[in-house]
C-alpha cells in the first residue's frame, strides 16, 4: 500500500535537482520573494504564488523585486540560478551554486582553456554547432568571427523578411533600452533570457563563467560562449516574432515567446549536452557518475606526478605518488 501524502517524508531541494527536466528561467517583478518550506513564494498585490524551487534553471529578478535570506538560501541549495536584471532586462547581475561537487569539467576547461592550439579547436568546435553546414577546421579566429558576423546579419535580414518587421542594423545602448526600436529591444530582451539559462548551466555543471573560448576579459566570458550557442536557433527568431506584434511590451512578449521555444525544444538539456561534449576530450578520467549527480563528495590531492590521492589523510612521513 502507497504512502499517503501526509506520510511522506519532507523533500530535500537537492531531489529535483536535474538541469535538464526544470522550467528554463522564470521572471518575476513588483513582488516579496520568501520561502515556504522547500518553495519560494512571490507575494504581490494579487496574493501568494508558491514555486517549488528545484524546479527553476535560473530565477530572473526584474524591477520591485525584493528577495529574503531564507529564499536564497533554499535557492542556492537547489543550485537554481539567481539574476538581478534592471528596467527591461538591460542590467545584469547572477549567482548560483554548482550542482555537481565533481570538478572534473572545470578542471576540462581550465586545461582547455590553458592550451591556445586547444582553445581555438573549442571555437572551431562552437562554430559548428551554431552552423553546422560549414566546416570551420583550419580556419583562423578572425575568419571564424568574420563569418559568424556574416552568418548572424543574414538571419537578421531573413527574420526581418519572414516576419515584415522593419530592420535597420543591430544597435545597443546599456544605459537606454528605449533608445532601440522595437526589433532591437526584443533581440536585447532575448540575449538577456539566454544569457541567464546558459550563467546557470554553467554554474551548475561547475565550470568557470570567465574562461571562455571566443569571448576574453570578461567574468562571464564562458557564459557569452554558450549563449551565442543559441541565439541564431532560438533567440532572434523569437524576437522578431515578437517585435512583429508591435512595441508595446516587447520585452516581456519576448521572454514568453522564448521560453515557449525554450520548452518545446528541451534546451536545457542541449545545453548540459554541448558543454559536455565540448569539454569531454579534456577530462583527466572518466567522469564520476555519483559526483555529477552531487551524490559523492570526494577530495583529492595532486602528486608530483600529475596524479592525485585521496585526500583526508595525514602524509606527513609518506611519499605521495
Amino acid at each position: 500500500m502507497g504512502a499517503t501524502p501526509a506520510a511522506r517524508p519532507t523533500s530535500t531541494p537537492r531531489e529535483l535537482t536535474r538541469i535538464g527536466d526544470r522550467v528554463s528561467f522564470l521572471y518575476l517583478e513588483r513582488c516579496v520573494i520568501s520561502r515556504e518550506d522547500n518553495a519560494i513564494t512571490a507575494t504581490d498585490d494579487g496574493g501568494v504564488r508558491h514555486i517549488p524551487s528545484a524546479t527553476i534553471g535560473v530565477l530572473l529578478l526584474g524591477p520591485g523585486t525584493r528577495v529574503t535570506h531564507q529564499a536564497m538560501s533554499v535557492l542556492g541549495e537547489s543550485g537554481a540560478g539567481v539574476v538581478w536584471v534592471g528596467e527591461h532586462g538591460v542590467r545584469y547581475y547572477a549567482g548560483g551554486r554548482a550542482l555537481t561537487r565533481s570538478a572534473g569539467l572545470a578542471e576540462a576547461q581550465a586545461i582547455a582553456w590553458a592550451n591556445l592550439r586547444h582553445r581555438l579547436d573549442v571555437a572551431r568546435q562552437m562554430y559548428r554547432l551554431r552552423f553546422p553546414d560549414e566546416d570551420p577546421s583550419g580556419l583562423t579566429r578572425r575568419e571564424l568571427l568574420g563569418r559568424e558576423g556574416d552568418r548572424v546579419k543574414g538571419t537578421y535580414r531573413r527574420e526581418a523578411a519572414r516576419t515584415g518587421v522593419r530592420w535597420v542594423r543591430r544597435t545597443y545602448d546599456p544605459g537606454d533600452f528605449a533608445a532601440g526600436d522595437a526589433p532591437n529591444q526584443a533581440v536585447t530582451a532575448a540575449a538577456q533570457c539566454l544569457y541567464g539559462i546558459a550563467h546557470s548551466v554553467v554554474v551548475a555543471l561547475g565550470c568557470s563563467p570567465a574562461l571562455g573560448f571566443v569571448h576574453s576579459g570578461h567574468e562571464r566570458s564562458f557564459v557569452m560562449d554558450v549563449a551565442d550557442l543559441y541565439k541564431v536557433e532560438f533567440g532572434i527568431p523569437a524576437a522578431f516574432d515578437a517585435a512583429a506584434e508591435g512595441p508595446d511590451d516587447v520585452a516581456g512578449r519576448t521572454r514568453r515567446a522564448l521560453r515557449e521555444r525554450i520548452r518545446a525544444a528541451g534546451l536545457l538539456d542541449r545545453t548540459v549536452s554541448d558543454i559536455q561534449g565540448l569539454l569531454s576530450a579534456y577530462r583527466r578520467s572518466e567522469p564520476d557518475t555519483a559526483a555529477l549527480n552531487g551524490e559523492a563528495d570526494e577530495v583529492g590531492l595532486h602528486t608530483d606526478r600529475n596524479g592525485t590521492v585521496a585526500g583526508g589523510r595525514n602524509y606527513g612521513a609518506e611519499a605521495i605518488w
